[in-house]
């Protein structure tokens, strides 16, 4: 899932900038100032631009690579207040610990929120209480230049493709490739049997000396796109976004396996300082002008119903997003939890190094 930097990048990095310079002095203590843990352009203020109002300098940003990094740092003992992961991995928050439950009745557009993220299962904590309040989705697919291949099979085969070998990338993530990888062995990514799992890493194998690269850095992979040095990468919907406002002949590809669907939102720390603040800032998130941001800027769909009745159907069709994430999640794969994460994590580590 998502590393969010784009042509608004530079906005993102003078806040962070800005953050760490408060850091050093007192406002970085100062009581009313939320801690968010976040992927890299996640913090901007056209976010969240009315908890500013009420809070000017009210939060705190720090950034994480990706879902593993992030739980890693929290369960190592960084304690922000919210943080941002993605569904699938927030059972495993919750099971270590390391979240409280949000009660939606302090959520005024709970509502607001498509049911199909609303009521996904994972997240309901009971009485009225989730773990995670769904804020964004988006997909994961082929961004490939339309210049430089020709008609390509519309499968996630190019990423295996040897006559491409050295000039494609691939996510670093296991809730990506892995996932992949198993969809092109005929496999059940979420559920996998021992043996089922040797064919994934063999997939998996087959492809790591074809590969550029393994990477999170969005903004590398649009740049080795945009210079031909890539002809394809496993992006998500921004990177699209960025490069076709620039110019670049890309499309971005509906494999017939099924492109992946992501939703991440924001959770609640268990030993959070400032619960108030944090409620705050999830009903600011949830405003459909928030999210009208997040889909014009991004081009990733909010959780928010009311965010899309704001965008006219033309700019969503040029996204490449249905205005109901139903529609959507009918003919891609919904990156849910998986059972063999840990497994699949340490099997992935281990190829990516050359085993």
């Amino acid at each position: 899932m998502p590393m969010k930097k784009r042509s608004v990048l530079a906005r993102g990095l003078a806040l962070l900038a800005l953050a760490a310079t408060a850091m050093t002095g007192p406002a970085a203590q100062a009581a009313d100032k939320l801690s968010y843990f976040t992927w890299s352009g996640y913090e901007l203020p056209d976010f969240n631009r009315s908890f500013l109002a009420a809070h000017p300098d009210g939060v705190k940003a720090s950034v994480f690579g990706d879902d593993d990094d992030a739980f890693t740092k929290v369960k190592a003992g960084f304690s922000p207040d919210i943080a941002h992961p993605c569904y699938d991995k927030v059972s495993r928050w919750q099971n270590a610990g390391l979240i409280q439950p949000i009660d939606t009745k302090r959520i005024k557009k709970w509502d607001t929120i498509f049911p199909v993220f609303r009521n996904l299962p994972d997240l309901q904590a009971g009485d009225g209480k989730v773990w995670m309040v769904p804020w964004d989705w988006g997909n994961t697919s082929i961004l490939y230049r339309t210049d430089l291949i020709k008609n390509p099979e519309q499968s996630w085969n190019l990423l295996w493709n040897k006559d491409y070998a050295g000039r494609i990338a691939t996510i670093d993530a296991v809730h990506d490739t892995p996932i992949v990888a198993a969809l092109l062995a005929g496999i059940n990514p979420f559920d996998m049997t021992p043996a089922e799992m040797d064919k994934v890493a063999d997939k998996l194998r087959e492809q790591r000396p074809l590969l550029r690269s393994y990477t999170t850095d969005m903004t590398s992979v649009e740049q080795s796109l945009a210079s031909g040095e890539l002809v394809a990468a496993m992006t998500w919907n921004a990177s699209a976004t960025t490069l076709k406002k620039q110019g670049v002949s890309v499309e971005f590809m509906k494999p017939k396996e099924g492109m992946l669907t992501w939703a991440c939102g924001i959770v609640l720390l268990k030993d959070a300082k400032h619960v108030d603040l944090a409620y705050d800032f999830i009903n600011s998130r949830l405003e459909a002008e928030s999210g009208k941001e997040l889909i014009t800027q991004y081009g990733y769909g909010s959780a928010s119903s009311a965010a899309f009745a704001l965008v006219p159907k033309p700019d969503l069709d040029r996204l490449q997003l249905p205005s109901d994430p139903e529609v959507e999640l009918k003919t891609t794969i919904f990156t849910g939890p998986m059972k063999q994460n840990e497994d699949l994590a340490k099997m992935f580590e281990k190829i990516k190094a050359g085993g």
